[in-house]
């Protein structure tokens, strides 16, 4: 009798070993469904075909037998890679961080498509080369307003008016247009990230 089948454009968010030289699991983001934890058999060597990377938007054949706990990968499209990504270790960090963030944190149904929007945007991005630092500051920000958290009426406030000025600048200025001093940015995240710890239940690693 067939499993549950699902067909779903998705991001991948993070691998791990299966324990198996045959599978490899996979945690995929979708817009409609939110996190999907998969299996994918391992091509064969010389088989031609791509194998799916981290950070890589594609359509997904899925298929379940346990009803959507776990997914199998029966086939996958390519819709956007994001290679540019691993050219740059500060721009993997921050991939990983923003990956983490969505994959380790509930999602609320009605933000999932903001979120999926959030994750093309940033990691393309940084694939282009926009700076990492600022790209974590965005991200990290607008999963928070976007999932409810009341970060402009609380952490707002909190930030001098200098550094509330650097904030507006960061967050609502492309990232090629940016020229603030990383020390600053770095001082504007750690307030950030410091709120998220002190008045929330994110996780953030």
């Amino acid at each position: 009798m067939p499993g549950q089948q699902l067909q779903t454009p998705a991001f991948i968010l993070a691998k791990q070993l299966s324990g198996s030289d045959s599978f490899e699991q996979l945690t995929a983001y979708s817009g409609e469904h939110g996190v999907l934890h998969c299996l994918r058999r391992l091509p064969k060597a010389k088989s031609g075909t791509a194998a799916i990377d981290l950070f890589d938007e594609a359509e997904l054949w899925l298929e379940s037998s346990n009803q959507g706990r776990t997914w199998f990968i029966k086939e996958h499209r390519f819709i956007q890679r994001h290679d540019g990504i691993g050219r740059s270790y500060e721009a993997l960090r921050a991939a990983a961080a923003l990956a983490t963030l969505v994959s380790r944190n509930p999602v609320s149904d009605e933000s999932r498509p903001a979120v999926s929007d959030l994750l093309r945007s940033s990691l393309t991005a940084l694939a282009a080369g926009g700076r990492p630092d600022i790209a974590w500051l965005k991200g990290l920000y607008c999963f928070l307003r976007d999932e409810g958290y009341p970060v402009k009426q609380q952490w707002w406030p909190e930030l001098g008016t200098t550094d509330r000025a650097l904030a507006t600048e960061l967050l609502n200025q492309p990232l090629a247009a940016q020229t603030a001093e990383p020390a600053a940015v770095a001082k504007i995240t750690r307030r950030l990230e410091d709120w998220v710890k002190a008045e929330t239940e994110i996780r953030l690693a």
